[in-house]
């Protein structure tokens, strides 16, 4: 019986990518220089794991009869059409649960970098060499202990965002579509309404998946509530916030700061207005880059791979295979 072919669109550990040979006919794509290319790869396929975001289409699983599973290595899935794959059969799977303290993390470095200008400093004394004697009255940033965080969407990540701010002794406040009062009783956060939170924080952390609804939610009507003295924290997706309306907060110093770790397109394209601003950091999309934290994903989504090979259900599924 020849074995089920696989098509990998990024290198995975060595060890996780071992035991899926053992088991499957692989084709790893080796370079980020140039895209995967899954419409190409994908007819002859049993299985696809994506592990980056590039769309995977209705159109793709009509050229590939043969698949039954996309592994996706990441929480996020909005890149692959769900309701196709439903309609078609073909099980789904992700990786929740294992990135949130890694990508809390993140948005923290994040947030610490603007508060205090830890990219100007690098680049005054490494960079531009402009170091040559003590200036008090360079680089001054913000508290962040005793101040208000305010964070939008309140799942895993924005648990475990919070629990990180309540040692700074900040005053929490969240907005979510569904209230969690055991997480309010527990942590003694505040729920309010997005205009209310946006108006009063000094930190805004956005943690909300990729729809319709989050679909640039914050734009310019959103800037124009925010402190002139605050900070916006994007780990999300880019297209959650509007550039547009965030390079002109920004230039115009409506908000003080802005940090992102998405952006819309990604990669940024390389002449966007944005990347001439000085009160702006952009990560590329380090969320979950930790070397424990991408092992852990690799392998649930190796175990979501083999399951929907054999018609099991997926120990992350979020499509399951037709009974």
């Amino acid at each position: 019986m020849a074995s089920p072919k696989i098509f990998i669109t990024r290198p995975i550990p060595d060890s996780v990518l071992v035991q899926i040979q053992d088991e499957c006919d692989v084709d790893m794509w080796h370079t980020s220089a140039i895209l995967p290319p899954i419409a190409e790869k994908i007819p002859p396929l049993d299985g696809l794991m994506t592990y980056g975001h590039e769309p995977v289409t209705a159109e793709m699983f009509d050229t590939s009869p043969n698949l039954k599973v996309v592994s996706v290595v990441g929480v996020g899935y909005d890149h692959v059409d769900e309701d196709a794959a439903r309609e078609r059969g073909i099980a789904l799977g992700h990786t929740p649960g294992v990135l949130s303290d890694t990508t809390a993390d993140m948005t923290w470095a994040l947030l610490l970098a603007s508060a205090r200008n830890v990219v100007p400093a690098h680049n005054h004394v490494q960079v531009e060499k402009q170091w040559h004697y003590y200036d008090p009255n360079i680089l001054w940033g913000y508290d962040v202990h005793h101040s208000t965080i305010g964070i939008v969407g309140m799942g895993r990540i924005g648990y475990a965002v919070a629990k990180r701010a309540l040692a700074f002794d900040m005053k929490v406040l969240y907005y979510k579509r569904n209230r969690r009062h055991d997480w309010e009783e527990e942590l003694g956060i505040e729920y309010t309404e997005l205009d209310h939170l946006l108006n009063v924080s000094d930190f805004v952390t956005l943690h909300v998946p990729l729809t319709d609804e989050t679909t640039r939610m914050i734009g310019k009507a959103e800037f124009d509530l925010m402190k002139s003295t605050a900070i916006l924290i994007n780990i999300a997706r880019g297209p959650v916030v509007d550039h547009d309306a965030l390079y002109n907060a920004l230039k115009d110093g409506q908000i003080a700061g802005a940090a992102l770790d998405v952006t819309e397109p990604e990669p940024i394209n390389t002449d966007h207005p944005l990347l001439d601003l000085d009160n702006l950091i952009i990560a590329p999309h380090l969320g979950s880059a930790t070397i424990q934290t991408r092992m852990k994903m690799a392998t649930m989504a190796m175990e979501n791979l083999f399951a929907g090979l054999k018609g099991e259900r997926l120990p992350y599924g979020v499509v399951q295979p037709p009974e």
